[in-house]
This record gives structure tokens, C-alpha cells and sequence, in this order.
């Protein structure tokens, strides 16, 4: 079996290789042995991004945001998936939480 990190840069390639659902697959496939690797959702938040799969990204975001709750840019991620999936309320309410972790007020 592979490791996640291998998995992952195996996603990598897929993806620069202009395979997307090739990455996803083998992103699922990391997420199925490690479903806590932050990394592998985001880059699914991203993929699905892409290939106009919002609900799906926004739910990868939205994990990285519960496995990074501490990490502004992970809000920041989040708050730019809603604003592709066209969700601006929640976008800005995203991109808030982001402010507040990194301490600034808005």
C-alpha cells in the first residue's frame, strides 16, 4: 500500500499532468486509508473548484477548517471556494474568521 505522501504526490502529478479527475480519484483513494490529511483536502477543494464541483469543494474546505481550525489560510482557501461557487455571504463571513484567527479586526 502506499503511503499518503505518496499518494498525494502521485494526486500531484495527475493534476499537472491536466488529469483532474485522475487526481481526485487518487485523492479519495489517500482519504479512504487517512481521512485527516488536511493536505488532500484542500487540494480536493481545489480540484473540484476547477472542475465546477462546488458542493464537493466546499466540503473538502470546510474539513481543512475543521482539521487546521487555527490556520487563517485555510479560511482564506474556504472563503475563495464559496466565492467560485458563487456563495458571497458566506464567503465574507469565511474570510472574517480569517481576519479574526490571524488578529486582525475588521
Amino acid at each position: 500500500m502506499s503511503t499518503s505522501v505518496e499518494l498525494y504526490n502521485e494526486a500531484e502529478k495527475l493534476k499537472d499532468a491536466g488529469d483532474l479527475e485522475g487526481a481526485a480519484a487518487k485523492l479519495n483513494a489517500l482519504l479512504q486509508q487517512d481521512a485527516g490529511y488536511a493536505l488532500a483536502h484542500s487540494a480536493l477543494a481545489v480540484i473540484y473548484t476547477r472542475l465546477r464541483r462546488h458542493d464537493e469543494a466546499i466540503q473538502h474546505a470546510l474539513k481543512v477548517c475543521e482539521l487546521e481550525p487555527k490556520d487563517a489560510f485555510s479560511f482564506t482557501a474556504l472563503s475563495v471556494t464559496y466565492q467560485r461557487a458563487g456563495k458571497i455571504p458566506e464567503a465574507e463571513h469565511a474570510m472574517a474568521q480569517a481576519h479574526m484567527i490571524s488578529g486582525h479586526r475588521h
